[in-house]
């Protein structure tokens, strides 16, 4: 008994310390995250953005299973490049926005591939459709490193079927692919 506790000892000084930290919660900054939308459609590229997203980050470093990504996206803040694709967009023939008035993400898992990129798999919820989707992101702090104790900034990308969701409208016009630009800026929960 008296050989295993030098032992644990030796563990707990060699292994590094970020294994021992606690989870780091953040919450999105609605006024600083923005969410872009891009598509071929009639031999052009068209775009779209979203805002006003919520949600929360949880990092535990060391502990992928512990890290979690929500997110909810109004699909009421959708604008396109003029009124009336932003009106055929929120309408039935796309997003549907009258009976489904959110967006949502959540993470299932955060892979770290190092040097501050990740990727992060989860569900997106889309009308009455949920899929799985990857996303590769990028995360940095204020200097590059995370302590916990200041804003966070995700970069995230991905592409997805629009007809997976079941928004196939056009589909002789418009290409299948939609590539979806995330910039998200989140602050930490302040203690209670």
């Amino acid at each position: 008994m008296t050989r295993i506790v030098p032992v644990i000892a030796l563990g707990f000084l060699i292994t590094p310390l970020w294994v021992y930290a606690s989870p780091a919660s953040y919450s999105i900054n609605t006024q600083k995250t923005t969410i872009a939308l891009s598509w071929h459609a009639f031999g052009d590229t068209s775009e779209a953005s979203l805002g006003k997203v919520t949600g929360d980050i949880t990092l535990d470093t060391g502990n992928e299973s512990g890290d979690r990504i929500d997110v909810t996206i109004p699909v009421a803040t959708l604008k396109a490049s003029n009124a009336l694709l932003t009106y055929q967009m929120k309408g039935r023939l796309f997003f549907d926005a009258e009976h489904y008035p959110n967006i949502a993400f959540t993470s299932s898992r955060v892979v770290a591939l190092g040097n501050g990129h990740f990727r992060v798999f989860g569900t997106l919820a889309v009308k009455n459709v949920t899929r799985p989707v990857i996303l590769n992101a990028s995360l940095e702090g204020k200097h590059g490193e995370l302590s916990g104790a200041e804003n966070i900034f995700l970069h995230a990308s991905t592409a997805i079927s629009r007809s997976a969701f079941n928004m196939d409208s056009f589909a002789a016009l418009v290409d299948d692919t939609v590539t979806i630009n995330i910039e998200i800026q989140a602050r930490p929960h302040l203690a209670v």
